[in-house]
This record gives structure tokens, C-alpha cells and sequence, in this order.
């Protein structure tokens, strides 16, 4: 897909192995310019009903009973292809969503082929039963795929997100209906001719952007075996109760607001520039953010400098320009919401110490300048709610006890990090945390550790072996004979 896409190439749908028009379509704004970038594809119940059918035909079952290196092989061309669109899905998703270039380049460009490869290698020589002796005879556990799934994915992160989703859920033998994001439904196609280019077979991957209506229809529907969801809280409990009424598998990345503690052996100069990307990745629109900083009070004052020093330093701007940290946020309506979390920081107890505002010199498009509250009370809104923006807070503590105890106090459990020059003091506090995964001094995803959230972040891991075995089920078979030699 080329870095200007047009009607043709973006108003369609891939169903069954094949692009078909689209219907329906949702504008797809250009998030630095607030102009319209193309008109995307906007998916229906009858395209959803589609796509699910196209999982169920003979090509996509046969995906289901083919050998784990046929699989593989496959993979590996998808990986291929998706490699080779690298450099312009990186410039597509910083159109849609404002993401700057210098992060979308590895998240968008380089990790989806990545992950597919590695999935590919784990399964290549899997074999899917494992013989158990038994009290009476002996057991054979198989691993079978889960089945379709049904994959519902956001604006913020849309390649890698989704890839988390489509990789593992392929190498396992699952047909997958992905329902991406309409904000970001231009990008989704990209994942659709990698398909086509990599011969995958018809129906096991099928791209059918749209809305909440066309998301819910998936969830529900009876040819829908395994749900697989990121995004936020408050519709991650629909999908889950849903879901439980339905009996049907679920697993749910959700909101979060994480925290980082900043002990008081931190190392100024090395924690400022590790919370450049921990607390303002992706223009704060990132989930695992470290968006709340516990600071002890006896460096209260030179951490309080620092950071503000470090958000009004930020470079904002276009988000294609290699020297932009902070671009665009997704959306007015994104963009809006930031501004009255703002207004409601300005009108509590916190003190506003950097940003707060639009920038003066970005007359278009969706910008917030990186914002910095200090003296926030941790049951301050600020503090207790994903703001999904440049903002972050600032919160004194007393001792380590009290640290732990901030850090734990919310209903959130995604990520968190923790800053000290004593990396076993640092890693007792990290434990201490009750939350999904913590960076001890950085903050990074690897593709071969599990991730997810605790509490109101959600249910189950991706990614790592982990990942893999969430989209498949166990069969135990008991037999009275003697294990055959």
C-alpha cells in the first residue's frame, strides 16, 4: 500500500481469500492535518457473517489438520510478505494515528514479520501429543486448536496488536475474522495482501474493518469459537460477560495506569531518560504507560524540575519528521477528552508544573503538548483514571512501604516499572506489585515473555510460548493398553 492510497485500495474488505468492496465505508482522518486521508471500509453483519463462514470452509479446516512445518512454511512466507511492506505500513499508521515515525518503524514495520517468524520456528518440528503414563494404562494429551477466531483490535498500536493476535492463533492451526479499528482500517489491509501474496489459504485470514456494531456482532456469533480483544475496560467487560453467558473463550488486554517508582537510590539523569518513553510513548497513547511517578519526598523537588524540564523539552510536531517525540493524538475526540482531563487537573489540588494546552505553533491537526501534574493525591482522577494522552502525574511518598502501597492502589494491574541503582532492592519491589509484568529500570515488551494484566487489565497473556497456548485446548485420551514402544 503506497503512502497516498486511494478509493480502490482502501474501501474493501478480505473475505474468503479475496478483496471485495466494501459497502459501507468510514472516512479515515490523517490525525496531524485533521484532513481526510481515504475512505476505509466499514464492515457489516453481513460481512462479519461472511468471514465467518469463509473460516469454516474446507481450505481454512484443512489449515486446522495440516502438519505443524506445512503451517510453518506458510508463516514464513506471510512473514516475507509482511517485511517486505515494512517502511510504508510505518508511514500508513502514522497517518492514521499520529504515531510517531521513529516508534511505528519497529512496532509497525519490524514486529509483525518478526512475530509471525517466530511463531513459525516454534512450531515447525511441535508435535501435538504428549504420552503420560496413567494409573490404568496410560493418557495421550493432545493439543488441538481452539477454533475460529474472532480478533478485535485498536488504533493505537493496529499492526502489532493485532499481529499478537493473528500470529499465534494461525501457527496453532485457528482461522482468524479480525476486526480492526475503523480509525486505523487503511493499515489493516496491509495485513490482507501479505495474505494474498503468501498464498495463505482461502478463509484462514479474513480483514473486515468496522465499528462497536460490527465488533459485537463478531463476539456473538455462533461460527465464533475463541474471542480475542484489546482495548479498553469498560468495553472489555461487555465482551467479557458476553462472552460467559456464551461459554465461550476470551482473552482481554485492557486499560491500564501503571506506575513508576522512583526509589530513592534512582539515578536522576538515567530515570528521565527512561521515562521519555515510558510515560510519553506514542504520545501517551499506550496502555502499559508508566502515566503515574511515585517519587520519595526527599528527592521530591529535583525530580519534580526534571520532569517538567523533560515535557517542555519534548519535541511535537509532524509525526513523519525523525526529530518529533510527541505527534498527533488519533482523533478531535481523542484529542478532546485529554483537554478536559486537563481542566479537571487544573480545577483539583494538583499543580500544574508543564503543558496543559494545545501547542501554540500546531494550528492543525489533533495536538496536546505533553502535560505534567505534580502533587497529585493518588484517589485524584488523574490518578485514577486511563487518560489515553501526553499527561502524567506526580505523587509523593514516605517510605518503600507507602510506594508499594500506591502502586497497588487501583483497579488497574497491566504493567509498572521501578527505578533504583540496586537492581535486588529494585526487583523486592517489583514483586511486590500486583500487576501483569514490571520494567526494572526500562520498560520493553520481548516477544518471548508473556504479557497482560491483573484485575481491570484483563484476562489471559500474549506473546512467548504462552501466547501459543491460548489459542488451542487439550484432549485427554485414556487408554487401558501399555504404551506402544
Amino acid at each position: 500500500m503506497t503512502q497516498s492510497p486511494t478509493a480502490a485500495d482502501t474501501a474493501r474488505l478480505f473475505i474468503g481469500g479475496a478483496f471485495r468492496p466494501a459497502l459501507k465505508t468510514i472516512p479515515v482522518t490523517e490525525a496531524a492535518t485533521g484532513q481526510l486521508l481515504a475512505d476505509g471500509p466499514c464492515a457489516t453483519e453481513s460481512d462479519i457473517d461472511d468471514a465467518v463462514a469463509a473460516a469454516h470452509e474446507r481450505p481454512a479446516e484443512q489449515w486446522r489438520t495440516a502438519p505443524p512445518a506445512e503451517r510453518a512454511a506458510a508463516l514464513n512466507r506471510f512473514a516475507a510478505a509482511l517485511r517486505s511492506r515494512a517502511a510504508d505500513t510505518a508511514t500508513l499508521v502514522c497517518r492514521e494515528n499520529g504515531m510517531p515515525i521513529t516508534l511505528s518503524r519497529p512496532v509497525n514495520g519490524v514486529f509483525p514479520g518478526a512475530l509471525v517468524a517466530y511463531y513459525a520456528k516454534m512450531i515447525k518440528e511441535w508435535n501435538p501429543e504428549e504420552i503420560r503414563s496413567a494409573l490404568v494404562g496410560h493418557t495421550i494429551v493432545r493439543r488441538e486448536p481452539v477454533g475460529v477466531v474472532g480478533a478485535i483490535t485498536p488504533w493505537n498500536y493496529p499492526q502489532s496488536i493485532a499481529i499478537m493476535k493473528i500470529a499465534p492463533a494461525l501457527a496453532a492451526g485457528c482461522p482468524v475474522v479480525l476486526k480492526a479499528a475503523p480509525e486505523t482500517a487503511l493499515d489493516a489491509l496491509i495485513f490482507a495482501e501479505a495474505a494474498a501474496d503468501a498464498e495463505l489459504p482461502a478463509g484462514v485470514l479474513n480483514i473486515v474493518p468496522g465499528d462497536a456494531a460490527a465488533g459485537a456482532h463478531l463476539v456473538t456469533h455462533p461460527g465464533i469459537d475463541k474471542v480475542a480483544f484489546t482495548g479498553s475496560t469498560n468495553a472489555g467487560r461487555l465482551i467479557g460477560a458476553e462472552c460467559g453467558r456464551l461459554i465461550k473463550p476470551v482473552t482481554l488486554e485492557l486499560g491500564g495506569k501503571s506506575a513508576a517508582v522512583v526509589l530513592d537510590d534512582a539515578d536522576l539523569e538515567a530515570t528521565i531518560a527512561g521515562l521519555r518513553t515510558v510515560s510519553f510513548a506514542n504520545n501517551g497513547q499506550t496502555c502499559h504507560l508508566s502515566a503515574r511517578i511515585l517519587v520519595p519526598h526527599l528527592r521530591y523537588a529535583e525530580f519534580i524540575g526534571a520532569i517538567g524540564d523533560l515535557a517542555n523539552g519534548m519535541k511535537v510536531g509532524d509525526p513523519l519528521h525523525d526529530d518529533t517525540e510527541i505527534g498527533p493524538l488519533v482523533s478531535a475526540r481523542q484529542r478532546d477528552t485529554v483537554l478536559e482531563y486537563i481542566e479537571i487537573g487544573r480545577e483539583s489540588e494538583a499543580r500544574l508544573i508543564a503543558g496543559g494546552s494545545v501547542p501554540s505553533d500546531q494550528p492543525r491537526g489533533w495536538f496536546v503538548a505533553p502535560t505534567v501534574f505534580a502533587d497529585v493525591d493518588n484517589q485524584n482522577r488523574l490518578a485514577r483514571e486511563e487518560i489515553f494522552g501526553p499527561v502524567v502525574t506526580i505523587t509523593p511518598y514516605g517510605d518503600e512501604a507507602e510506594a508499594i502501597q500506591l502502586a497497588n492502589d487501583t483497579e488497574f494491574g497491566l504493567a509498572g516499572t521501578v527505578w533504583s541503582q540496586n537492581d535486588a532492592r529494585a526487583r523486592d519491589v517489583a514483586r511486590a506489585m500486583h500487576t501483569g509484568s514490571v520494567g526494572i529500570n526500562h520498560y520493553q515488551l520481548d516477544i518471548r515473555s508473556p504479557f497482560g494484566g491483573v484485575k481491570s487489565s484483563g484476562l489471559g497473556r500474549e506473546l512467548g510460548p504462552e501466547g501459543l497456548q491460548a489459542y488451542r485446548i487439550t484432549k485427554s485420551m485414556y487408554c487401558a493398553g501399555p504404551i506402544a514402544r
